[in-house]
């Protein structure tokens, strides 16, 4: 079934229940608490500010959109891009876009103006609805994206060059518009990166969506009674399909707009969640305040945590062991997934498999794996080759780019570009990436990017740019500089020019050396990693 059917049940079966919590512990005010329909909690002094609405608000609220997009001319086919940060907004704008038939594009907080353009014109969106945390960016290009017809604000003091969405959500219609979706129309397009590091535009149908939501459950088995806690991006394919599982049970979620370990403990016990997605990060962040102190579990309601997963990136399994001695009755699990594979779940480890933390698990519920040669053969048990995915979940295309699709796209088969070995049980490990992407806090980084900014500098002769092992964030950037003869570069010289870049592209480390390249000319990045790493990021975490 299309996945609005699933809000339009939820909406029937619990009308008056919570379907979303905001928190904001900075509780900033502005004029949407004044909406009549919300449920807000006036914050105390040193309290958080908090919003909820029912499943039959979040519905109408839907629906509401869908009717001011229709008033606006969108067509099914449609495009339109999101562009907001986490709010109780966010996914009732993106099922409102579902519902009329056009493809929700939600967009990277954290992309540049420059790289809000290349995707509304990649993936030929009309409208775009943001937030005021993006004003400055979109004053840069809107009179640069003609394609987009309308821009919708969320927030206070509306800009000259959009409509308020606030405003005229009132005037629209809370019944459904009248238009049948099938499992079979396109849903949604989620951008990821090709090995240039430019974003690819990733389609998906309905079809994909609703299957996330089936995946998630049968990993994680919510239940009516669930609360979920969701702190990464909305525009994540893995935030919104992990919380794809309360959508299907029609349990609570919270939104929580912090990453602090203090807050997330007192989120949990005050909200009473049972199942909590971390990054690496934010669990590390938890441990280390527990180790120093900082915080006690005795000061918090904990009993009712179920479940805590993990996913985005490698996670140490020496992380795991220290949280399992802090929370020992409390199960852990990871997903491995990407945007193309609709996010977390095609391969899965299971929560009964604690012993092989490590590996990133077995084929998901309703999909199927294999490690291939460059032929697509299946490689013997042992053996290193590419994973491979296949299933209901598999993206469509990469939007207008027939080239790409193939490349990846085969029989069926998605070509993931991770290398990855089966042991003995059939677990799968990963071993390295055909890609050189660098993960860091769950955030990808894209050493092209990196490299052709640091090049702009006149004592550079060149750069290469490799991912680096940390304990925190999973992996740091570092930028390996050779020098021109004659010319000297410091690192606060280098860092003070790289300010130019934006702060989560910004190398942390910086190695003054030779850059070595093949006879062909690329930078031979193994060599580096093996110079810097000693072995790869993997073979370290199974070590340890």
């Amino acid at each position: 079934m299309p996945i609005t059917d699933l809000l339009v049940k939820n909406a029937q079966c619990y009308p008056e229940e919570t379907a979303l919590v905001e928190i904001n512990p900075q509780f900033e005010t502005s004029s949407r608490i004044t909406w009549r329909d919300y449920s807000l909690i006036q914050p105390e002094v040193g309290q958080p500010f908090r919003r909820e609405i029912t499943w039959r608000t979040f519905d109408e609220k839907a629906n509401r959109f869908a009717n001011l997009l229709l008033t606006r001319g969108v067509m099914r086919g449609d495009k339109v891009a999101i562009l907001m940060m986490n709010s109780i907004e966010w996914l009732p704008v993106y099922f409102g876009i579902l519902k009329t038939g056009a493809l929700a594009v939600p967009l990277n907080y954290r992309y540049t103006a420059e790289e809000i353009k290349y995707c509304l014109d990649k993936a030929d969106c009309s409208m775009l609805v943001f937030g005021p945390e993006f004003i400055g960016r979109l004053e840069e290009i809107y009179d640069r994206i003609p394609n987009i017809r309308h821009l919708f604000y969320v927030g206070e003091d509306c800009p000259t060059f959009a409509d308020s969405y606030d405003k005229l959500i009132g005037f629209c219609s809370k019944d459904a518009p009248d238009i049948l979706l099938t499992d079979d129309d396109d849903g949604a397009i989620y951008f990821s990166s090709g090995t240039t590091g430019f974003p690819k535009a990733i389609l998906h149908k309905h079809r994909s969506l609703s299957h996330s939501a089936v995946c998630e459950q049968a990993h994680h088995g919510q239940t009516h009674d669930d609360v979920f806690l969701c702190i990464p991006p909305l525009y994540h394919t893995g935030a919104k399909m992990h919380w794809f599982g309360s959508l299907i049970s029609g349990s609570k979620a919270v939104l929580l707009k912090g990453t602090s370990p203090a807050w997330i403990l007192k989120t949990v016990s005050d909200e009473k969640c049972s199942i909590v997605w971390l990054l690496v990060p934010w669990a590390q962040d938890i441990l280390d305040a527990l180790d120093r102190g900082d915080l006690k579990l005795s000061d918090y309601t904990l009993s009712q945590w179920r479940l805590m997963h993990i996913g985005a990136q490698p996670v140490p399994p020496s992380l795991i062991r220290r949280w399992q001695e802090r929370f020992p009755g409390q199960a852990y699990d990871t997903n491995y997934g990407l945007s193309e594979s609709i996010g977390p779940g095609c391969v899965h480890l299971g929560v009964e498999n604690i012993h092989k933390v490590g590996a990133i698990g077995k084929a998901g519920y309703g999909w199927d794996i294999k490690i291939a040669d460059e032929n697509g053969s299946v490689v013997p048990r042992g053996e290193v080759g590419e994973l491979c995915v296949k299933g209901p979940g598999v993206m469509t295309c990469y939007y207008n780019d027939e080239k790409a699709t193939k490349e990846v796209l085969r029989d069926g088969w998605l070509f993931t570009g991770d290398m990855a070995e089966e042991d003995e049980d059939g677990f799968i490990y990963l071993v390295d990436r055909k890609k050189d992407v660098i993960i860091t806090g769950g955030e990808n980084l894209y050493p092209v990017q990196i490299e052709n900014f640091i090049r702009r500098h006149d004592a550079v002769k060149d750069v290469a740019v490799i991912g680096l092992p940390d304990a925190r964030l999973g992996e740091i950037a570092a930028a390996i500089i050779e020098v021109k003869e004659g010319m000297t570069l410091t690192e606060a010289e280098i860092s003070d020019f790289c300010v130019g870049l934006p702060r989560y592209k910004r190398p942390r480390t910086y190695i003054f050396a030779k850059v070595p390249r093949n006879p062909t000319g690329k930078i031979e990045k193994p060599k580096l990693r093996e110079m810097y790493c000693g072995q790869s990021l993997v073979e370290q975490q199974i070590k340890n």
